[in-house]
């Protein structure tokens, strides 16, 4: 009697469960069997997140009284010129750290998008055009420049002055209390906003997950990768050719390019881009080779060091990362394309007439068929986090500045 009972009882749980096993069979049936050569590109782009290491050029990278100066420097408005403008009204957490707009505000207005923020520490050049050298020094010239904070010395030094955990802080990160009149006085402010913009990392996402089950060997995780996501994979690192310039974890090579998106200005001119940041960047006092950097060795000062700006470099931007891509629209370093089907599109349709003529020529109209569109949009979104990332915790005082 108990034993014809317990086999329906498995019978019944067998008949509950088999819809469930026949969806999990499906999924493995669809799922793509990629090759030796495809798993090692598939492994390149990990593990996520990267190892960190502190900035050897600002000697507060890591120091936690500068990441909580910096925090709050961050969000303070008072270091603009009308006591309305923060870092956050461009860089808001809410759009991973951009603002949403096709182009910003200020010494950019009408040309440039705003770039996000999550994973800067592992950058080497800041901004489309790469006219900046160290996070510190693209974190400084927006704080300066009059056509977008206009942030004065006095008044910074004032603000720090006025609240005594930010003047401890301040203290505490740089060894002395603030002073308009020290020639540092500024870039020390840069350098703590830089402290906390290195904690900014992206969680893992569905492809991370999906990358580390293949390198774990583990079918059923790697079933959870949606088809359409590995097949869009495949062409990411086949006839796409993606990879070639969105290399590694960070999905790009850090450097610049040519990618056929007009350069023209209106009503009339046109953004030099990379051309124009080397000159700007060789020429301005906050690039490595000065008096400001903290590298004692120079070995961060190397490659600005050899920057020379050639005619090739006219008309190029800066290769973005491709993670956090659905916090970030509108796209390109004008803003011009506003969904990621868009820039698919562009890509598949790319007109070559408006692309260099000179040097080795990488681009090709990739002539995607409308599933092949929807299979490389599938893979792009899977490099951004399943659901919207909660803004970052402010980080603790430290305790000798903690009020009472």
């Amino acid at each position: 009697m108990t034993s014809g009972l317990t086999e329906r009882r498995v019978r019944r749980g067998l008949c509950a469960a088999l819809p469930l096993l026949f969806a999990l069979a499906a999924t493995a049936a669809e799922a793509i069997r990629f090759d030796a050569a495809e798993l090692e590109r598939i492994a390149a782009h990990g593990p996520w997140p990267l190892q960190w290491a502190p900035d050897p050029g600002n000697r507060v990278s890591a120091h936690a009284a500068a990441i909580r100066l910096g925090h709050d420097l961050f969000f303070h408005p008072r270091l603009s010129a009308g006591r309305r403008l923060s870092c956050a009204s461009c860089h808001d957490p809410a759009r991973g750290f951009q603002d949403g707009r096709a182009v910003a505000r200020g010494l950019v207005t009408g040309i440039r998008n705003t770039p996000g923020l999550f994973n800067v520490r592992h950058q080497r050049w800041f901004g489309w055009d790469g006219g900046n050298d160290s996070l510190w020094s693209a974190s400084l010239r927006p704080i300066l420049d009059p056509r977008e904070m206009g942030g004065k010395a006095a008044r910074v030094a004032r603000t720090l002055r006025s609240k005594t955990v930010l003047a401890c802080h301040y203290s505490r990160a740089f060894g002395k209390p603030p002073d308009a009149d020290d020639p540092h006085f500024m870039v020390n402010v840069a350098k703590a906003i830089a402290a906390w913009q290195e904690t900014l990392v992206s969680p893992p996402t569905a492809f991370d997950r999906f990358r580390d089950a293949l390198r774990q060997g583990d079918a059923q995780a790697a079933a959870a990768y949606p088809a359409a996501a590995q097949r869009g994979l495949r062409l990411f690192l086949g006839r796409g050719q993606c990879a070639t310039c969105h290399a590694g974890p960070l999905f790009t090579n850090g450097e610049f390019g040519d990618i056929g998106i007009p350069f023209f200005i209106k009503p009339d001119g046109v953004d030099p881009g990379r051309q124009g940041g080397i000159k700007r960047l060789l020429a301005g006092p906050w690039n490595q080779l000065g008096a400001h950097n903290d590298d004692t060795t120079g070995n961060n000062a190397t490659a600005t060091k050899h920057l020379r700006p050639e005619h090739r470099n006219f008309g190029e931007f800066k290769v973005p990362t491709l993670r956090n891509l659905t916090l970030t629209a509108p796209y390109m370093h004008n803003g011009s394309l506003a969904t990621l089907r868009d820039v698919v599109r562009h890509y598949s349709e790319l007109d070559e007439e408006r692309l260099h003529t000179d040097g080795e020529r990488i681009l090709k109209p990739l002539k995607l068929s409308e599933g092949e569109i929807d299979d490389l949009v599938a893979f792009l979104e899977s490099l951004s986090p399943a659901t919207p990332l909660p803004p970052p915790g402010v980080p603790a005082p430290v305790p000798a500045c903690r009020a009472p």
